[in-house]
């Protein structure tokens, strides 16, 4: 039995910017504020949030990640070796749309040296403690180290490493210094964020990284899992390790073709994570039957039946039925509800209101209670 996680309704981490986060943002862009000013609307309005959150009945609190343009590249360019650039991405959405020109590119060895996000877990570690009440866990979201997969190539790079498991091995190390230093700065629950394993159901995606690799799908997926338990191989027991396994989210559209987890759930038992977020919002996910492969009971799977996309509120009874199906595969004390992504992937964010959000994280957890309090009456 699992029941790890600090609540049955989790959420997966970004909240829509407020205006005031917005404003702030375009004025450091324009030149018209300094950091400095920057840093004290991002911490007001990140203390606010960590209030809002906690008043909603969540127990996992994060920062919104307010402080980042993009929910992974910041991350990655906070290591030695990696810069952020301009440039125009290839990813795009559905509906057309299409990202900040931005990316990252490989500059010389990756190295870990006082990543500064580490900061940004202090901060948000200190919010909940003094707006809490010791029963809220400060949760950290970062990228999954696959999802270096997505950034630009150059020459320089292939010099660097003209061997993909040789940077593996170094992102490996570096992630792995980076759990051991949030974990010493109070952290008790990272959440990995990856797009890779979903993208396996893409042709054109998994193309991509046979040729930027020069390795065959299944080897790609060998090193995948041996990339994530490095970066896990020091945890301590006290830490949740969770990854949400994303389709793309912007802007309320996706990036990766539809298709079920049936190539990927056999080997969701060799991952070292305490829980899986599944999206399940529609029928882009497939069914559960998937699920079955999945024969761990110390982990928890976390069905994103709640959509982040849009506004309307889902059917109870609908959600209910489902969390019932899912249970034909996994048992209900291990199995979780959230939105299917998180409300603002990067800083654009779904299209939806701030009061629609929170109305939306409500009712997920009202359903969460429903259901999984029976269950513990029932005991």
């Amino acid at each position: 039995m699992a029941n790890k996680l600090p609540l049955k309704g989790d959420h997966v981490g970004s909240f829509l910017r407020t205006e005031s986060i917005k404003q702030a943002r375009a004025a450091y862009a324009k030149g018209e504020i300094d950091k400095a000013s920057l840093k004290e609307v991002e911490d007001r309005e990140i203390e606010k949030l960590v209030q809002k959150q906690i008043e909603a009945g969540l127990k996992t609190i994060t920062d919104g990640e307010f402080r980042r343009i993009i929910w992974h590249h910041d991350f990655f360019s906070g290591f030695e070796g990696i810069e952020l650039i301009k440039n125009e991405r290839k990813a795009t959405f559905g509906g057309g749309h299409k990202p900040k020109p931005i990316t990252i590119v490989i500059t010389d060895k990756i190295k870990n040296h006082h990543h500064y996000m580490i900061e940004h877990f202090k901060f948000l570690k200190k919010a909940v403690d003094k707006y809490g009440d010791g029963t809220q866990v400060a949760k950290f979201a970062i990228p999954a180290p696959s999802v270096i997969m997505y950034r630009s190539i150059n020459e320089k790079e292939k010099e660097i490493y003209p061997n993909a498991i040789d940077m593996f091995h170094d992102l490996g190390v570096a992630y792995r210094e980076v759990v051991n230093a949030l974990y010493e700065a109070g952290c008790r629950y990272i959440q990995f964020d990856d797009t890779t394993f979903t993208g396996f159901n893409d042709p054109t995606f998994t193309k991509r990284m046979m040729d930027s690799t020069g390795l065959s799908k299944d080897k790609i997926l060998d090193l995948i899992i041996k990339t994530t338990n490095d970066a896990l191989q020091d945890k301590p027991e006290d830490l949740i390790t969770t990854v949400h396994m994303c389709r793309g989210n912007f802007r309320s559209n996706h990036l990766h073709t539809d298709g079920d987890y049936a190539y990927v759930a056999p080997i969701f038992d060799q991952l070292h994570y305490d829980a899986f977020f599944l999206e399940y919002d529609d029928e882009r996910s497939g069914g559960f039957g998937p699920l079955k492969y999945i024969q761990r009971r110390d982990v928890e799977i976390v069905l994103g039946l709640i959509t982040s996309k849009f506004p309307e509120l889902e059917d109870p009874f609908v959600i209910k039925e489902r969390i019932k199906e899912a249970s034909q595969f996994i048992p209900l004390e291990n199995l979780a509800i959230s939105p299917q992504c998180g409300f603002a992937s990067s800083e654009e964010g779904n299209v939806l209101t701030e009061e629609e959000q929170w109305k939306k994280i409500k009712h997920m957890i009202q359903i969460a209670d429903r259901v999984w309090r029976k269950v513990s009456v029932n005991k």
